[in-house]
This record gives C-alpha cells, structure tokens and sequence, in this order.
C-alpha cells in the first residue's frame, strides 16, 4: 500500500516521516518553499530521540501522481483548504481512491464524501510543527500521536484496521474506532474552549470548565494525552 499525504505541513510531515522510516511508500504533496526545500534537501525531521533528513518523494500537486489501485490518501491540511484539495483530487484520481480525513473539526468528512465513495475519519492528536520550510518537529516520545479511524460517519472494515495497523507499527497508537466522529466532536468543543477561556472573565471561565468536565464525564473527549508523553513538560500543543 502507498500513502498519498496531502498536505504535508506539520502534522502531514510526521505521519509522512514515520511511515517512512518504516519502509512504507509514501508520497507527500505539499506547497510553496516547503515543498521546494524538501525537494531540493529531503525532508528534515526532529524528533526528542534525533534530528534526520528523509529523502522522501514530494509533489506540488495531485495531478503529478501516477495513481494506483493500492494508494490511499491522509488529508492533513486545514479545513479552510480541504475543498479545494478535494476537487483537485478527484480530477486527478477518480472517486474510488480511499479518503482518510486526519484533520481537526468536523466538516472535512462531509466535503470528502459529497465527491468521494470511500470516505473515512480519523482523530489526530499529535504533537507536531513545522518549523521552517522543509523541517518538521514532534516532541512526543512514548507514541508519536493518536490517529484512531472509521468508516465515515461510522464503522469499520479491512481497510480501516490495514491502515491503522500500518501506523500502528511505525509508532503511533492507532486502532479503529467505529465511533472516532464522537471524539472528534468532542475535541472540537475542547479547542472551541481554549478560544472562549481566553476572551472570557473568570466566572464564565469557571462555567465553562464545568460544562467541559461534564461533557468529559460522558466520553466525548479523546481522552489521549495518557497515551502521549512529551518532554520538557508537555512542549508543543497536539494538532
């Protein structure tokens, strides 16, 4: 199985990174001086373990790709560009092509599946950046993040467990879920109240916090940071 990691940025480039350094084929698609630096250099890669440099095949855009019946695709960009990438996509690939949508919030799924058959979720819960063009950072050290994955909106198949036990194996805690929509809604409100606890006085504040405690209680949180530990108490915020 190939892996088409569509937008490679920081999240993109560690899943890209790791699987890599698997022996998993991987192809990143990626844009501007990123993906110039990582054509030219190979990708950089920090870790809390060692800085690398990848020589890891990049591309500017989908129609680029030579296609095939083993590929799947890992979204990675931010929403704001997911439809776009999906009707560039779709001319360049077909509506077969598995989806994976690794992505925060919870519109990416329905974008893909109004031009796509096979659409699945996936939480993603990783601790990564991009440093500078071509250099990509995690600064988790246990597992390198969570990207649990369904069917979408729910369910599970082969090639859900293929796909996780792919990343599984190159040290990410993955498993499907056939509920992974509920968490990602849940990680939703948790980022929502980052936002509100900002702008927010402290009693509302504390209000807030209550309601998210409350959500909590009833399983609508990820729940992942036990399954991630990162050095330097907790450096760099999960994408």
């Amino acid at each position: 199985m190939r892996y088409i990691i569509y937008g490679a940025g920081g999240v993109g480039g560690v899943i890209g990174a790791q699987l890599f350094q698997g022996d998993v084929e991987v192809v990143l698609i990626a844009r501007g001086d990123h993906l110039a630096a990582i054509q030219r250099n190979g990708l950089r890669y920090e870790t809390p373990e060692k800085p690398m440099t990848l020589p890891i095949a990049a591309v500017g855009h989908p129609n680029e790709i030579e296609f095939r019946p083993d590929d799947v695709v890992i979204l990675t960009m931010k929403t704001q560009h997911t439809e776009a990438a999906l009707d560039d996509l779709r001319a360049a690939a077909g509506d077969e092509i598995p989806i994976f949508c690794c992505q925060n919030g919870v519109a990416n799924e329905r974008m893909a599946q109004r031009r796509f058959q096979n659409v699945h979720a996936m939480m993603v819960y990783l601790p990564a950046m991009a440093l500078e063009p071509g250099v990509v950072q995690t600064h988790a050290s246990r597992k390198t993040g969570v990207l649990d994955a369904s069917i979408y909106p729910t369910g599970s198949n082969d090639l859900v467990a293929e796909v996780t036990g792919a990343l599984d194996k190159v040290n990410f805690s993955a498993v499907p879920n056939p509920t992974v929509m509920r968490f990602k809604y849940g990680k939703l409100i948790m980022n929502l109240g980052n936002a509100m606890a900002a702008v927010s006085p402290p009693r509302r504040r504390d209000e807030g916090n209550s309601r998210s405690d409350a959500a909590r209680g009833r399983g609508l949180f990820p729940g992942s940071r036990h399954r991630l530990r990162q050095p330097g108490g907790g450096k760099g915020a999960p994408g």
